[in-house]
This record gives structure tokens, C-alpha cells and sequence, in this order.
């Protein structure tokens, strides 16, 4: 049988003590010495040795020792030693140790007697202990306080034995005594947890009758009563009315410990409006009082759990929660700002929207790190609130414009998605929107704002002033033309070498340069336009935000320039009633036009335009030379249809996982309902009528029923022996997070009796066995249930693995019966999550561990393809359905999961259907870990055939 442990100590196994060496040191005089030896003597007994001979040495001479600390290291010793022999029986030289334990026990020392009492507490011989007893029970009166209050724990301690009713009799009616005359905090606690532990009923007498005073009784008093509160309710819900009582007394307590656990209890034990509002209104006040981190995130989680079963409630409580904004830390602000998004209304917008706002502009000064971090955070959650709520966006649509020259790129691209989204949804906004981004475009630095920037000032400048302006933003952003001087691009980038070589078009092999009116120029003609009056080549903060990024090389934006100056184009040419003007601005474009494709295709930059950005900026140059109609209306029309469509299926998205997130409950048909209207209110308070209510509602709605589904259980059950083995095993496994439990049913299928039946498991990967098995003997076709716990730290796949070995009465060998492999499945600890593209694209950036896995199945449909690994790796498909529609013989997916341990695990899918009909291609899995890599490539690799 395995021993119990009542002490750990860190023990380095690298420099181990020799029995000699303390045997000696304990024989010496020198207490330092004797204090060194007796420490190694016990970090060696923690640690496996028995060291049989120094028990004698310890008595003669370490038991005779007055130091203090000697004492106290003498008590750890014996709590640690073998006390019994192998039956059981109570070795005879432990009759030394009572004599001196009563001694200790009558000392003259409190520091002595309370050490002692303390390890009685620890003590499971009832042959030491019953001599001792009288003089247990003469402390319970000490004068210091210290003694009595190890006393109480000492008589709770022996009271809780096997025979421990027989050695203590009147234990309960003692401890009453000394609560009702104790005056220390501490003692009335221990006495009040003795019999709240062994005679539940006696404390719960005590508690109502003394229920007036027990706003008054010390913290630690409270905390067990609190205890006691939960227990009685659980057991006996019909009379939780007048303990819910006790509880909200409670509430107004001195002590943060209590009132938290106040909170705790009423939320646990009641649905009553009042009490949740009383907890509710409990967690805000921790959250404003108390200035540890951890603390205030803890409240958050129960606030957050709050508001998912009660959220009517927690709506009134909006703007408290909100305060928690004033911490510095990220955590609790991006906490807070998640829970209250979730508890918006009509009421509250505009409140909840001012306070942002206010914050928003805290973030302008520079004052604290992360800034740019917290602001991107709140204009996440302006968005949301503006999505949600559309009359709010006016107001806060201008302030955050002022934003998107930031220096933080995240929250400029949030507030230009953002002004994207309100300029659609919101077509009131959008004169004002689009006269204040042509008026802060030139701030933007980030070559993805300028992109989304352009796109919106190229769909909704529909007025002939709009246009212009927007066209005239365009130029002045550009700066002067052309991007580059011949003399330069002859040199590279470097300016400030201009030695221009005298050679005429005809004989020069480099390109002519174009000329701000269109015109070709020679080399020396072009060098006296471009140095006459000399430009920054490499765009700095004196040119145009556009040219700074062109001359980096960003032809992508280049292309999106190109796009956006032919859709103002197109629109004038439609608005603009004077052909002349619109020949005029048609040719203007173009000069721009080509002169960023001869830019691209010359040697200044160190690389030259991309194919893709080459070709779309061609096809801008062929539609302003020729437009037809049906072109025409595919730019300006059928752009803003898709981004419309976008939205309303963003949308659909957003309210299909709100209602998978409603809960879905199941009341019996045949549960009791009470009608509250036709009880007895008789001696009833109004708290205790509305607890009833709500209690009846939760089991009327389902509430109260546990889902778990018997019939899957049965899936969970591993065999692990054969049906013709001599003990027959089998496993149900459950898997919580950081634990796995093995309940294992073990048969004797033998007409013998098993003895020493031991059940062996072993782990490979990240598990670890909590116990050490133990012995059983069985008898003749008889059962026994075992349980084995499993400590998991990552998410990796793991083998459980074992045998019974056991032995019978005619044979002297140990039989062994060899159990199979248990594979702990990762797909327990990894659930879809939910994350945005750019956090998706920045994860697969970061992220080291790879894990490639080809891709071979039966299956011919690339979405049913895609759906079977889906359901395979219990993933969430990150990429539209629309993005996944018709047939193009390919498909390529994001596929996103969190595991338990908080994991990222990312997966893309990409796959081609060939001429034969069989798909070909790569699922792709990153992660930052290697487990959770290998482990879902090999599930994939197992699952991905098809067919079951």
C-alpha cells in the first residue's frame, strides 16, 4: 500500500550524505551540526532510503536536546518514518517516543507543546495516540492561545481516525464548549471547522443561533461559515433561503477575501435577482478597489461568467465594469472591453461610446508603452459598437480619422476598415467621410492604409467636386514627374553623382525620359528639367506620402493608384459635362499612369515591378485609351456590389454564431413545477419568494439538466485484454484539460484467488503517472474498479502503456498479462477558435514549426474534401463560404484551432483536382510548438483517406 505524504522538500540528489557522517554529527555536541545531520536524514527518508540505525542514535541523542529547532526537526523526522511493521502492528521502540511526546506535551514551553500538537495532527497510530490523549485534552484550556488553537486541530485530527468516535467520545460536545468561551480568532475558527468537519449539525445550530453576530466574527471564522453555507445548500436546496441571508449580510464586510467569497456563494447557490445583483455589484467594487493584476482578472472571469447567465443584470452594470480601463495593464483593458461589447444596448451606447472616445484621445499622449496597442484595441471596439449600433458612428467616425496617419500600421488599417464599413452602411456619412480623407490623406504613411484609402476615394467620390478633389489629392500626394532623371537611373539610386554623358536618342541604349507636359526629352534636355529645380528622389516627408512609398518599390499600391485614378476618370467622364475638361484629366492620368510603369521597368530600383502590378496598370492604360460600356460598368458598379455582398455575409456570419453560441436546454416533461403563485408565502422574505421563482423558471426552461450524453460515454471505453486472458481489463477515459483520468474495471475471470494484483502503466510523450500503483487482492470472478490519474503538459500526442501482474496461491511466479496501447487523441484538447486574417497572416509569419503532409485520399470533391478534414481535426474554417463557391477544379482553405494550453494551430489547405479526378496538393500546419505540429500531422495523415 502506497504511504501517505505529508512533506515535500527540494532534495538534491547530485551530493547524497552518508549514513556514517550523520550518525556522527548527531552524536556530537555542536547543535549546528546536530541540526545539518538531522535536515540530511530527512531529505534521504523523503527520498526512498530507510536508514534503519539511526533511530536508536536519534533517541539517545537527539530526543534529550532543549534547542528548538532540534525538537521541531526530531517531530519531522518521526511524521516521516516507518511506525508500523509489515502487518500492520505499531513497532515496540515507538514506546520510546510516547513517553517523550507526553513530555513535550506537558512542557513548560507553549513553542514546544504546539509544535508537538501539530504533529499529532499528522499522526494515524492509534496505539501512540490514545496514551497522549489526556494530555491533548488538559491544553484545550491553556492560557496561550497558540496551544489551544493546535489543541482543537489535534482532538479534530484524532475524532476523524477510524476509531477515533471510540478514543474521543465527547469530542463534539467539548470543542462546543470551547467555541462558545474561545475569544481567539483563530481557535473559535478551528473549533467552529471541527465541528463543522464531524458534527455538521451541531455547527449548524451554532451559526443560527448566534446568525446576529456573524457580520462580526473574525475573516477566517467567516471564510469556514461560507464553507459550511455551500455544503448545507448543496445537500438540502429548500432551506438555502435563510443562508442566502447570512451570505448577503456578509457582503458589507471588512475583509476582500470574505466578500469575494460571498459573491462566489450567492452566485452559486441562487438565481434571485437581488443576490446576483448584490455579487455583481461586489466583483465591481474588487475590481475598483483592489490594485493587484491578477486580482482584477480573476473578478473579470467571473464577471464574464455572469454576464453569460445573467445578463439583464450585468447591463445596469456597464459602466462600472468600464472603469476597470483606468489600469495600465493590457490584459484587464482588452477583458473589460470584451465583456462590455457583449452588454451594449440602445440605453448605454451612447455612454459606453463617449467613455471610448475619451480614452481614444488619452492614447494620444505618449505618455505610457503600448499606446499604439490599446488604441487599436478601442477602435476594435468603436467598430463593433458602430456595426452594432449605426446612429453612433457619426460621432465618433471624424475622431477617428485623425488617426490614420498612425504610427501604429495595425490601428491605422483598423480605423480605414472601419471608415470602409460606415462609408457603405452609413450613406449620410459619406460627403463628410470623403471630404475629411481627402483632406488627412496626405498623412498616411502606411502603404496598406494608403491601399484601402485609395479604394474608397476611387467608389464614393460620386460629385463632379468630389472627383476633382480627389484626383488633385492623388497628384499633389505624387509629387512632381517624372519619379526619376535619366543621369540617375544611369547611376542607380545615388543623386549625387550627375556626370551626364552627351549621346542622342538614337545612339543611347537607355530609355528617353518623359517630361511633365508628355513630351520626350534627350538625356541633357531631361537633365536640365530634373536639376533645375532638384527633387527628393527617395521620398521624404517634403514629398507626397504615394511617392515616398513608389520609390521604395511598392508597385502594388502603384497598381491601386493606377486603379483608383481610372475609376475617378470614368466617373467624371460622367459627371463632368465639358469634354475638354475630361481629355484633359484623362491625359493627366495617364501621364501618371506610364510614368510609374517606366519607373517600375527601369534599374533606379533595386527591383523592378512585380507581373501582377505590371498588368493591371497596363489594363488601367488600355481602358483610359477605350472604354466600352459593359467595362465601364464593371468598374464603377460591380466593385461596390462585391464589397456589399462582403458585408451582408459578415453579417450572417456574426448572427449564425450568436445563435449556436444561445444556449440550447431541455426541460423533462415530467419535472414538477411549482406555481409560486399558489404556495404558501408564510414566514417567507421577498429574496427567499424570488430564489424559489427563479429556481422553478431554470427547471421549467431546462437549465437545471445535465447534457452529458450517457450514450457517448460508451465510445470512450478502451479494451485492454482479451476476452480469453485470465483478468480481463477495460478503460473509460476522461479527459479534463490537465488531467486525464483511467477508470479501470479489472475482472478475475479465474476460479483462484489473485493476490498482489498490481495494476503497472507507464507513459511516453508529455504525461506523467500522478500515483504509484498499488496492490489488490481479488477474489474468484469478482471486480474491482482502479483509477489511475494522468498529469498532461502540452498538446502532444501520448501512448499510455502496461500490464497486470499478479499472483495465485499454487504458483510461486508472477503472472503477467500484457495490456494495449492507450492513445490519448489530441483532438481532446484543441477546440475551433476564431481569429482575423491579420493575426492569422502575422501567426503563420512568426511561427517556426512546420509540418508539410501531402495530400492522399479517396475523396474526388474538393469541398467534401475540405469538410472531412474539417470534422477530422475539429478546426474552424477561417475563409468565407463565398470565397469557397463554384467550381474551379481548386480550392485553398485556412483552417484555425486554440488548444486548451493555449496553443495556436494553423492549417492550410491547398488542393488541385487533376485531369484523372483525383485531388493532389499540401495540407500545411504551423504552430509554435513542435507537439502540436506532428501530433495534427499525423492525425491528418491517419484521417485523410476519406470514407469513415
Amino acid at each position: 500500500m502506497e504511504k501517505s505524504c505529508t512533506l515535500l522538500i527540494h532534495f538534491d540528489k547530485g551530493t547524497p550524505a552518508i549514513a556514517n557522517e550523520i550518525k556522527e554529527a548527531l552524536e556530537g555536541n555542536d547543535v549546528a551540526a546536530k541540526i545539518d545531520a538531522m535536515k540530511k536524514a530527512i531529505m534521504l527518508l523523503l527520498n526512498g532510503e530507510t536508514l534503519p540505525q539511526l533511530f536508536i542514535t536519534i533517541v539517545r541523542y537527539v530526543l534529550p536536546s532543549e534547542d528548538h529547532t532540534v525538537q521541531k526537526l526530531l517531530l519531522l523526522y518521526l511524521e516521516i518514518i516507518e511506525k508500523t511493521d509489515t502487518k500492520g502492528r505499531v513497532l515496540p521502540e515507538m514506546i520510546l517516543i510516547c513517553q517523550n511526546l507526553r513530555n513535550n506535551l506537558q512542557h513548560p514551553n507553549e513553542y514546544i507543546r504546539g509544535v508537538t500538537l501539530r504533529f499529532l495532527c499528522r499522526l494515524n497510530e492509534t496505539e501512540i495516540i490514545e496514551p497522549l490523549i489526556p494530555s491533548v485534552l488538559q491544553n484545550l484550556e491553556h492560557r496561550h492561545q497558540f496551544i489551544r488553537r493546535n489543541a482543537i486541530l489535534a482532538v479534530m485530527s484524532i475524532y476523524k481516525l477510524p476509531q477515533g468516535e471510540q478514543l474521543l467520545v465527547d469530542a463534539p460536545d467539548m470543542i462546543e464548549k470551547v467555541l462558545s468561551t474561545e475569544q481567539d480568532p483563530s481557535a473559535k475558527r478551528n473549533a467552529f471547522l471541527m465541528l463543522f468537519t464531524c458534527a455538521q449539525d451541531r455547527a449548524i445550530n451554532y451559526l443560527l443561533t448566534h446568525v446576529d453576530r456573524v457580520s462580526d466574527w473574525g475573516e477566517l471564522l467567516q471564510m469556514v461559515v461560507l464553507e459550511l453555507i455551500r455544503k448545507v445548500c448543496r445537500t438540502n436546496r429548500a432551506e438555502k433561503g435563510k443562508y442566502i441571508k447570512i451570505i448577503i449580510s456578509l457582503l458589507n464586510a471588512p475583509s476582500t477575501a470574505v466578500i469575494y467569497e460571498c459573491a462566489s456563494t450567492l452566485v452559486s447557490l441562487s438565481s434571485a435577482p437581488t443576490a446576483i445583483r448584490a455579487a455583481a455589484n461586489t466583483y465591481c467594487q474588487l475590481l475598483l478597489s483592489q490594485s493587484d493584476n491578477n486580482v482584477k482578472l480573476i473578478v473579470l472571469d467571473r464577471l464574464n461568467e455572469l454576464k453569460s447567465s445573467h445578463r439583464d443584470i450585468m447591463v445596469d452594470l456597464i459602466m462600472d465594469v468600464l472603469r476597470s480601463l483606468s489600469s495600465p495593464n493590457l490584459d484587464i483593458r482588452r477583458k473589460t472591453l470584451d465583456i462590455v461589447l457583449e452588454l451594449i444596448t440602445p440605453r448605454n451606447i451612447n455612454e459606453v461610446v463617449l467613455m471610448l472616445k475619451k480614452e481614444v484621445v488619452k492614447t494620444q499622449s505618449g505618455e505610457l508603452e503600448k499606446n499604439g496597442e490599446y488604441r487599436q484595441m478601442l477602435i476594435q471596439a468603436i467598430h463593433s459598437c458602430a456595426i452594432k449600433f449605426p446612429e453612433v458612428a457619426s460621432t465618433v467616425v471624424h475622431l477617428l480619422m485623425d488617426f490614420l496617419g498612425d504610427s501604429n500600421v495595425a490601428s491605422a488599417i483598423d480605423v480605414v476598415v472601419f471608415v470602409r464599413e460606415i462609408i457603405e452602411t452609413n450613406p449620410k456619412l459619406r460627403v463628410s467621410i470623403i471630404t475629411r480623407l481627402l483632406d488627412t490623406f496626405y498623412q498616411i504613411r502606411a502603404a496598406r492604409v494608403c491601399s484601402c484609402a485609395l479604394w474608397i476615394i476611387g467608389e464614393y467620390c460620386l460629385s463632379l467636386s468630389e472627383v476633382e478633389s480627389g484626383i488633385a489629392t492623388i497628384k499633389q500626394c505624387l509629387g512632381e514627374l517624372p519619379f526619376y532623371s535619366v543621369s540617375e537611373e544611369g547611376e542607380g539610386t545615388d543623386a549625387s553623382k550627375k556626370t551626364p554623358q552627351a549621346n542622342s536618342i538614337t545612339v543611347s541604349s537607355r530609355r528617353p525620359a518623359i517630361l511633365a507636359d508628355g513630351t520626350y526629352a534627350t538625356q541633357s534636355a531631361a537633365s536640365e528639367t530634373a536639376f533645375s529645380a532638384p527633387t527628393v528622389v527617395q521620398g521624404s516627408l517634403a514629398s507626397g506620402n504615394l511617392r515616398s512609398l513608389l520609390l521604395t518599390g511598392d508597385f502594388f499600391l502603384g497598381a491601386v493608384v493606377a486603379c483608383t485614378l481610372t475609376k475617378l476618370v470614368l466617373r467624371l467622364q460622367e459627371v463632368q459635362p465639358s469634354k475638354v475638361e475630361v481629355n484633359k484629366a484623362t491625359t493627366q492620368a495617364l501621364l501618371i499612369i506610364v510614368s510609374m510603369l517606366q519607373l517600375g521597368q527601369s534599374s533606379v530600383l533595386p527591383h523592378p515591378i512585380d507581373n501582377d502590378s505590371n498588368d493591371r496598370i497596363v489594363l488601367c492604360i488600355r481602358l483610359l485609351c477605350n472604354t466600352g460600356d459593359d467595362i465601364r460598368k464593371i468598374w464603377l458598379q460591380s466593385c461596390r456590389q462585391s464589397f456589399v455582398k462582403m458585408l451582408s455575409e459578415k453579417q450572417l456570419r456574426e448572427t449564425e454564431e450568436l445563435k449556436a453560441k444561445a444556449q440550447v436546454s431541455h426541460a423533462q416533461p415530467d419535472d414538477l413545477i411549482d406555481f409560486y403563485h399558489l404556495k404558501s408565502r408564510k414566514g417567507m422574505s421577498q429574496l427567499e419568494l424570488e430564489d424559489e421563482v427563479q429556481d422553478d423558471l431554470k427547471r421549467a426552461t431546462g437549465e437545471f439538466v445535465n447534457d452529458t450524453d450517457d450514450a457517448n460515454k460508451l465510445n470512450r471505453i478502451l479494451q485492454l485484454t482479451g476476452f480469453s486472458d485470465p483478468v480481463y481489463a477495460e478503460a473509460y477515459v476522461t479527459v479534463h484539460h490537465y488531467d486525464i483520468v483511467l477508470d479501470i474495471t479489472v475482472i478475475n475471470r479465474t476460479k483462484e484467488t489473485l493476490q498482489n494484483l498490481c495494476l503497472e502503466l507507464a507513459t511516453m510523450g508529455d504525461l506523467k503517472l500522478v500515483e504509484r500503483p498499488q496492490n489488490y487482492t481479488l477474489a474468484p470472478e469478482s471486480s474491482k474498479q482502479i483509477k489511475a490519474n494522468i498529469k498532461v503538459s502540452s498538446t502532444e500526442t501520448g501512448v499510455i502503456f502496461g500490464n497486470i501482474v499478479y499472483e495465485t496461491s499454487n504458483v510461486h511466479e508472477r503472472t503477467v498479462v500484457v495490456l494495449n496501447d492507450i492513445h490519448i487523441d489530441i483532438m481532446d484538447y484543441i477546440s475551433p477558435a476564431v481569429c482575423t486574417d491579420a493575426a492569422f497572416r502575422t501567426m503563420w509569419a512568426e511561427f517556426e514549426w512546420e509540418n508539410k503532409v501531402a495530400v492522399n485520399t479517396v475523396i474526388q470533391d474538393e469541398k467534401e474534401f475540405l469538410e472531412h478534414i474539417i470534422k477530422s481535426t475539429n478546426m474552424k474554417c477561417l475563409t468565407p463560404v463565398s470565397a469557397l463557391d463554384d467550381e474551379c477544379g481548386f480550392l485553398a482553405a485556412n483552417l484555425y484551432a486554440k488548444s486548451v494550453f493555449g496553443e495556436d494551430a494553423l492549417v492550410n489547405l491547398s488542393v488541385e483536382k487533376q485531369a484523372d479526378g483525383k485531388l493532389s496538393g499540401y495540407i500545411r500546419i504551423r504552430s509554435k510548438t513542435q507537439g502540436i505540429a506532428l501530433s495534427l500531422g499525423d492525425k491528418i495523415t491517419l484521417k485523410q483517406k476519406g470514407g469513415n
